[in-house]
């Protein structure tokens, strides 16, 4: 009965479907296939008695078709429903030509009805991205963008990101988001975006990963306010101040820029002295008062205190009894026996004065002559000489022989220097070749009149010279006369030579030059002062010059007016050290003056004594010049090797100490000395070494450098420093090294050494060295001087004068460069000797002659010519 019911129904539904076209519930949808695996396409129609699939306008075979029949629960409708499979094989048939596509076709007795068309495609993913993203560095509050194109593919890939392998999720994030070109935007950088970003495709087959790009946010560095500037570094008089500040504002991150500029300024300063008062002179008595008493005062004003000093201590007023406290109970006459008493003592005084006064005047009557007296301060051993005429018969031999015949003397003088002297000797003035007079002319010399251990052992008894030093390396010592001569330190660059004329005629001294030890001898420096030079003892230095010597050695300074402040030291008797020359403010009337060149400077002095440039920097680009010697083992017999790299003062003598002190440690040169300049910039002085193969040596130094500080070699009192670096070959058949050494000062010069040697055979450096000391120390008379005696004589009497025309000493010191000096030259009795004595302690032993007889040319005098034949 139930499937009669049903029939019933649906005969009336199949009547109704004859009418009416079919229509799809299920179109087939694009579809894609991943890799070899088929893809089923399905539709479903009602009211349709048969439904086909055509794939780019060719039917599918009706075995292909996969069937099902059912009856819409809604209509009663028949609906029917048909699937394919599709396989790649199929698509890649026609891959190329055109797209694969299929579409359903569903009939009814009304007529057909064709769904959509499905696509059908093989899905890929490509391996390579058209664009990566790249590694950036890149300031905080900078905004980055990472471009990212994915690799083709079917279906087009999604990008999503990833930083430090996690998902950035621009929801979450508001200063990222992603352009729909698939780039990653950070608006600001901050530090925290600090990471390895990555790009990340995939879709259906495959996810691919893109090169992951290093973004670091960095930090440039920002400098702090300054500090208060630092309280003046001396208490009394010039010093100097400093500020600071540091690179924390914000502190440099992430290979942030370092601040730019310096982190300390430095000013000069000055500090008023505190001057403690002193008493002056007690007045005079006052008159007896009527109370016996009288008084006397005094006052605190010589000085009187000033600027914190201390005041007087003590009474200003003086009281006392005038009368031997006799006044109220004197007896009558008690005045009168006073009065007595004072006049007997009186009388007695004055005898005694008087016997003091003879016995005095009969010493001295009995003493030396002053005259002929030798100004030497050494108390035994000397022999002077007299000016002994000449044979009759050879009126123009020059003798020059000590006369052993002449009574010892000993100098009478001070040794401290005199203020005061004789005035200068004044030669007389004629042509240049004015004939000479018939006089005869004999001159003498003398030699030192002792070995040199005896002249130290004696010299080294005077209270005043006992830091010379005990032996003669170092030293150097004559006897003089009238005639002049030289001294010299063998490679040093010291000298000190004595003008003709200097010693007063009549006068033997006997004179040395000693080269001291900075260590030895404590000069004190204050504030930014700094050596300049070698510290110099030439003496005795009581005797009398009428002429400057000229001292020379050499410096260390790259002078410059706005950097430097350097002044002349001298010690006084009592040991302490003062300024006697300020260098380009030199008053013509002083005692002393110095010309200073590039690597010497020469000292005009009337006094000598013991001398020492320093200079005071003004500012942090004052620089000295700093000499950079490599030294190492001449042999190595163990598996060690030690490279010394020395940095010294650049100046002759420090060089030779060390030469000899590497002699003694049997060291060699391994590379060209070289030169640094080193700045007052408080900043150290690094040393490095690199480069080296790893495979023969290996270094021992725990750390990337070795550092000296600033103060020790600014303010040290050694005048050489050095660093060991200590290297091991593997091998004691490895001979051959090679690396680099790099020395500089912080923030400032620096020097590289390419070492390149054999350590066991190669001496090719060794010509650097200064040779061994050779020449005479002492040069005495003529043999001292380029200039012949007799053609200075007469160099000096033509040019001295005005010329007519200009043409006289003022002319040669422009032909000769030395018109700086020419008020210097003109504040002496002779400013052509004084021309001529500078040249000589300029151009010994290598002077060329030749130039300065044609300076003299230049000037007008025609017989310059004649130095020529001086010279044979």
């Amino acid at each position: 009965t139930g499937a009669q019911q049903s029939a019933t129904v649906a005969n009336p539904a199949s009547g109704a479907s004859s009418d009416l076209l079919p229509h799809f519930q299920l179109e087939p949808e694009d579809v894609y296939i991943v890799k070899n695996k088929a893809v089923s396409l399905a539709c479903r129609a009602t009211p349709a008695t048969q439904i086909y699939f055509k794939c780019n306008g060719e039917w599918v075979h009706q075995g292909d078709h996969v069937t099902q029949h059912s009856t819409d629960r809604g209509t009663g409708l028949p609906v029917m429903e048909v699937r394919i499979e599709v396989t790649r094989q199929q698509v890649e048939k026609i891959f190329g030509l055109e797209e694969y596509w299929c579409q359903c076709v569903a009939w009814s007795s009304s007529g057909t009805t064709k769904s959509q068309k499905a696509f059908v495609r093989i899905a890929y993913l490509r391996k390579n991205f058209e664009q990566e993203p790249t590694a950036r560095e890149v300031s905080i509050e900078q905004g980055i963008v990472l471009p990212c194109r994915p690799p083709e593919g079917i279906p087009p890939a999604e990008v999503e990101w990833l930083r430090n392998e996690e998902l950035v999720d621009p929801a979450l994030d508001s200063n990222v988001y992603v352009t729909p070109e698939h780039s990653l935007v950070l608006r600001q950088a901050r530090l925290a975006d600090t990471a390895n970003y990555t790009c990340v495709a995939k879709n259906i087959v495959a996810r691919r990963r893109s090169a992951s790009a290093a973004i670091i946010v960095y930090v440039n560095g920002g400098w702090s306010t300054w500090t208060q500037w630092s309280g003046c570094s001396t208490s009394c008089g010039r010093g100097w101040q400093k500020r600071s500040r540091t690179c924390t504002n914000p502190t440099p991150l992430n290979g942030g820029a370092f601040c730019e500029g310096q982190n300390v300024q430095k000013t000069a300063c000055t500090t008023l002295c505190p001057v403690d008062g002193a008493w002056s002179e007690w007045s005079k008595w006052s008159e007896c008062g009527a109370e016996c008493t009288h008084w006397r005062s005094r006052e605190c004003s010589e000085p009187a205190p000033r600027n914190g000093g201390r005041d007087c201590h003590g009474p200003e007023l003086d009281t006392r009894n005038c009368t031997s406290e006799l006044c109220t109970h004197a007896a009558p006459g008690a005045e009168d026996v006073a009065l007595y008493v004072g006049l007997v003592a009186v009388a007695v005084c004055l005898v005694l004065l008087l016997l003091v006064g003879v016995l005095v005047y009969c010493r001295k009557k009995g003493g030396l002559d002053a005259d002929v007296a030798d100004s030497s301060i050494l108390t035994a051993g000397f022999q002077p000489v007299s000016i002994k005429p000449s044979k009759a018969d050879n009126p123009s031999l020059l003798t020059i022989q000590p006369d052993l015949s002449t009574t010892t003397m000993t100098y009478q003088g001070s040794l401290c220097p005199r203020q005061d002297g004789p005035a200068k000797l004044q030669l007389p003035n004629g042509h240049l070749l004015s004939p000479l007079g018939a006089g005869r002319h004999t001159l003498h010399h003398s030699s030192p009149a002792a070995e040199g251990a005896d002249f130290v052992a004696r010299l080294s008894t005077q209270s005043y010279f006992r830091s010379l030093p005990r032996s003669t390396n170092n030293m150097a010592y004559g006897t003089f006369n009238f005639l002049g001569g030289r001294l010299m330190i063998p490679n040093t660059g010291i000298s000190l030579l004595i003008p003709p004329d200097a010693i007063p005629r009549g006068k033997i001294y006997e004179v040395y030059l000693t080269l001291h030890k900075q260590e030895e001898v404590r000069l004190p420096l204050a504030g930014c002062q700094t050596l300049l030079s070698p510290i110099v003892s030439c003496g005795p230095p009581g005797v009398l010059l009428t002429r400057p010597a000229i001292l020379a050695m050499g410096h260390c300074v790259e002078a410059s007016a706005e950097n430097w402040s350097i002044r002349l030291k001298k010690q006084s008797c009592e040991g302490t050290w003062e300024d006697v020359l300020q260098l380009g403010a030199e008053p013509c009337t002083e005692l002393y003056y110095c010309q200073l060149e590039a690597q010497a400077c020469y000292v005009f002095t009337e006094q000598l004594g013991r001398f020492a440039l320093v200079g005071e920097s003004l500012s942090m680009a004052a620089s000295k010049r700093l000499k950079l010697v490599l030294f190492a083992p001449a042999a190595c017999p163990s598996l060690e090797y030690n490279i010394r790299v020395y940095c010294l003062s650049d100046t002759q003598d420090v060089l030779k100490e060390v030469i000899q002190l590497e002699k003694q440690l049997g060291g060699q040169l391994i590379g060209a000395p070289r030169v640094l300049h080193f700045k007052d910039s408080y900043h150290n002085l690094r040393l490095s070494i690199h480069d080296m193969p790893s495979s023969l040596w290996k270094s021992k130094l725990l750390a990337s450098y070795q550092e000296i500080p600033f103060y020790h070699i600014w303010s040290g009192l050694q005048p050489f420093l050095h660093c060991t670096f200590t290297l091991e070959r593997l091998s004691t058949s490895t001979c051959e090294l090679a690396c680099k050494i790099w020395v500089w000062q912080v923030e400032g010069d620096g020097q590289s050494f390419t070492v390149n040697f054999n350590i066991a055979k190669d001496t090719r450096f060794s010509d650097w060295l200064v040779p061994d000391e050779v020449g005479t120390p002492a040069l005495v008379g003529p043999s001292a001087f380029k200039i012949p005696f007799l053609i200075r004589q007469k160099i000096i009497s033509s040019l001295d004068p005005p010329g007519t025309r200009g043409a006289d000493w003022r002319t040669l010191a422009q032909k000769l460069n030395l018109d700086s000096h020419l008020s210097f030259f003109a504040s002496k009795p002779s400013p052509t000797a004084m021309i001529l004595n500078l040249w000589e302690a300029r151009h010994f032993p290598n002077g060329n002659l030749s130039q300065l007889a044609a300076a003299v040319a230049e000037v007008g005098k025609q017989d310059s010519a004649l130095f020529s034949e001086a010279e044979c």
